[in-house]
């Protein structure tokens, strides 16, 4: 009977619009890079380390979050991160220090694990069926890419009328709106007997054990160095590497005139289309081993940005690696944790896959403090892109010896 409940639920589609908010205020800070930057004169390495600070700290949460809602609700979880995400903006709208930004990003890092991917993600995993999981985890992850979607150039639009603190209050202020949403995630926790029994000691002792396990915390590391940097250093990159764009075109005639607007538009292209990536890898997951769907994304991906980097940076390349690198942005997020589902069941879903997470963030930690250490040494983006392409090809090959068969819970 579970297998033939619906698709989307009132908790998917409260978790949906949880993560939309977290994510569109999350992808928007590559935006302030040049903004703080330039007001204070510091050089790029300190904002970018601020970045890299908070992805960190997001990775370290994430764990954290997820067993504070498996162990006191998923619920307050979530209201607790998203109070503590609140917070750091609105301190870090009065920072006027590296050192103050740079401590600010932890609170952010924090809130944006609790109201971030892990903790939803377990939320629609243990209230989908079998049958829809893949899916729906696809769903909630296609909704960070929404987010994305708005939430550079939102912060692009506002930064013309306002200053960048008052930004940070604004996006605070929409994290607070946003727990009107949290009654709606009310779900109960499918698991077998045995999942019930097996403790979080035993099963955390489990996947230590396990060869694959570490794989996938190895794998997922690349695409938290790729998405980091992108996040927060592409619209850079655009604003001061790409050609000029000509006066009259198509882009004018949509108000992109500046490599900047471009820049923050690339980022929301990335969003848009990673909504039909990481739906078509959700339906792909129900119907092919997820390890070579997982390796197929990171060959991609290595091979779009070896070529976008070996190739003129135009408007055109820009727009053109942004729709191929959207298309693989999060695909693996839905394979990789319906793989820890798959593998170790749903009781501590959040928890292990929050560890693997935590790896992500670690690469989310160097793409984003290389890029601004190298720019401040070389002038360019271009060796710290080099250095992502090359770890996409290891995460590509890392992920090939995983086994997908589930082993079955041991009881003491």
């Amino acid at each position: 009977m579970q297998d033939r409940q619906p698709l989307v639920t009132p908790v998917l589609l409260a978790g949906c619009f949880i993560i939309l908010i977290s994510f569109a205020v999350r992808a928007s800070f590559g935006v302030f890079q040049i903004p703080i930057a330039e007001e204070f004169g510091w050089l790029r390495t300190e904002f970018s380390f601020a970045i890299a600070i908070q992805n960190l700290a997001w990775g370290i949460g994430q764990p954290i979050f997820s067993a504070i809602a498996e162990r006191f609700g998923d619920r307050k979880a979530i209201v607790l991160g998203a109070l503590v995400y609140a917070l750091g903006l609105v301190l870090s709208s009065f920072a006027v220090t590296p050192a103050e930004h740079q401590f600010y990003e932890i609170l952010v890092g924090f809130g944006i694990a609790g109201t971030g991917l892990g903790v939803i993600l377990a939320v629609v995993g243990r209230a989908s069926s079998d049958a829809n999981r893949s899916m729906a985890l696809a769903i909630a992850t296609a909704a960070g890419s929404a987010g994305q979607i708005v939430g550079p150039p939102l912060a692009e639009i506002l930064l013309g009328f306002v200053s960048w603190q008052t930004v940070f209050l604004i996006f605070a202020a929409a994290l607070i709106a946003m727990l009107a949403l949290v009654p709606g995630v009310r779900v109960p926790q499918p698991a077998s007997r045995a999942e019930l029994e097996e403790t979080m000691g035993q099963i955390l002792a489990r996947a230590a054990r396990d060869p694959s396990y570490a794989m996938i915390f190895l794998g997922f590391f690349s695409c938290g160095y790729q998405l980091g940097f992108v996040t927060a250093h592409f619209p850079a990159l655009v604003t001061e590497m790409c050609g000029p764009i000509l006066q009259g075109g198509v882009l004018h005639s949509i108000g992109i005139t500046t490599t900047s607007a471009l820049g923050a538009m690339a980022i929301a292209v990335i969003g848009f289309f990673n909504i039909a990536g990481t739906l078509l890898a959700g339906w792909l997951g129900n119907r092919f081993p997820r390890k070579y769907l997982l390796a197929s994304v990171y060959t991609l991906r290595t091979i779009a940005a070896g070529l976008f980097i070996m190739l003129p940076i135009t408007p055109v390349s820009v727009l053109v690696f942004s729709a191929a690198m959207g298309s693989l942005w999060l695909a693996t997020v839905p394979l990789t944790s319906a793989l820890v589902a798959h593998l170790y069941g749903l009781r501590y879903m959040g928890t292990l896959y929050g560890i693997v997470f935590f790896s992500h963030q670690l690469g989310s930690f160097m793409g984003v403090w290389l890029g601004g250490r190298m720019y401040d040494v070389y002038g360019d983006y271009t060796l710290v892109w080099w250095i992502g392409v090359g770890v996409g090809a290891f995460s590509a090959i890392i992920h090939l010896p995983i086994r997908e068969t589930r082993a079955q819970p041991v009881l003491a």
